[in-house]
């Protein structure tokens, strides 16, 4: 039976919702990597270890249904190891074919971690998969069904030949661990993945009628709005290359047809500050287009699209919001122990507060509660009153 536009896109917004329920601050990963599956594009994650993003890409392949393939790279490993080993049979007759079964070029959904420490014969090999979704290797050739590959890494490389390889990622998101204030969210959600089961999942033929959608999206309307946003970020010092520049509109139609669109708009712009190459300018590129991205909105991309337009805007609201939730949690007097936990719990939100944002640019939704936490938290400062958050 085939599947209506309106039925793919439902059915893909709600398995995003099960693949992102329990993953603190990974909502916005798991939405790019369904952008990106329907674009036909891939995603690079840059952050340190043990930030769950091998989990996010694992749930997410379960919800976008399909072949999953994952591994993790290291300077010793062999391309066997990723594109499946030498068939010996035909070895013996002479010709050098690969048995790819289970292996990297008959998956459609890809994570490897450590994506750089490959040797240059995988990357070769990799950049025909990624590039043009074809596996060569001695006499084998075949067309590879991937939609998206994730790769992750601590950090970008600095050698010219693997930046060259990292450009092919067109979407990237830089994560960081869970902050003080989100502990308990994190381990709560982190307890809820042990003993779950499976979560909903959607079928590859919805990503296929999105991907179609967006394929057949017209443009016309959005790409001035587009070039003018490219022009701003041009004289603000931010160059994307003419290729990113291109394929940003892939990004833009696949938006709007998660979001259920057939006709993208001004409101599914917000994918062009993923395809800015580094950190430092996606952070300078949301403050460029802040007015332009003011009409960002998509109900299956929620996270990403609030984290490209708001950025640290959003980050200020949630902080904001667990400072007051704290603020009027004080313990009661004489719990010495659940005084001393309170303190803590404030002291994380002022150190996450006092790391994002300097003290001259601290948002307005930040300035009372800094000071309210200083207050609270200044040495020899009387206990708090019990209206302290009034």
């Amino acid at each position: 039976m085939s599947v209506t536009f309106e039925t793919a896109a439902s059915a893909v917004r709600d398995a995003l919702t099960d693949a992102g329920r329990g993953l603190v601050e990974r909502e916005a990963m798991v939405e790019l990597v369904a952008l990106s599956a329907v674009a036909g594009e891939h995603l690079l994650v840059i952050g340190p270890p043990g930030t769950a993003k091998s989990e996010a890409v694992r749930r997410t392949a379960r919800a976008l249904g399909g072949s999953y393939f994952e591994y993790l790279l290291g300077r010793f490993t062999e391309p066997s190891e990723l594109f499946g080993p030498v068939d010996l049979r035909k070895l013996r007759e002479g010709l050098v074919e690969t048995e790819t079964s289970g292996m990297l070029p008959e998956a459609e959904v890809a994570f490897l971690d450590e994506v750089f420490l490959g040797s240059t014969a995988i990357l070769n090999t990799l950049l025909g998969i990624l590039n043009e979704r074809t596996f060569r290797r001695g006499h084998t050739r075949m067309r590879c069904p991937l939609r998206v590959c994730v790769g992750a890494s601590n950090a970008l490389p600095e050698d010219d030949s693997l930046a060259a390889f990292a450009d092919r990622f067109l979407t990237r998101i830089f994560v960081e661990p869970v902050p003080d204030p989100r502990l308990e969210e994190l381990l709560a959600g982190g307890a809820s993945l042990w003993g779950e089961g499976e979560a909903r999942a959607t079928s590859l033929e919805s990503l296929d009628v999105l991907a179609q959608v967006a394929r057949e999206a017209d443009l016309a309307s959005v790409r001035p709005h587009l070039a003018h946003a490219l022009r701003s970020l041009r004289a603000a010092g931010i160059g994307l290359s003419d290729r990113r520049a291109v394929k940003v509109q892939k990004l833009i139609a696949s938006a709007a047809a998660l979001a259920g669109r057939r006709v993208p708009s001004t409101a599914d712009l917000w994918p062009l500050v993923y395809a800015v190459p580094t950190k430092e300018a996606q952070a300078l590129a949301r403050d460029v287009l802040r007015e332009l991205l003011s009409a960002s909105e998509n109900p299956a991309l929620a996270a990403a699209a609030l984290e490209a337009s708001a950025g640290p805007l959003a980050r200020a609201q949630r902080i904001a919001s667990a400072g007051e939730v704290l603020l009027s949690e004080r313990p009661a007097e004489g719990n010495a122990e659940a005084l001393a936990a309170w303190r803590l719990k404030l002291e994380g939100v002022a150190r996450e507060m006092d790391a994002g944002f300097a003290p001259e640019s601290l948002p307005e939704a930040l300035k009372a509660l800094r000071a309210r936490l200083s207050e609270v938290l200044s040495p020899g400062a009387p206990e708090a009153p019990a209206n302290v958050a009034a």
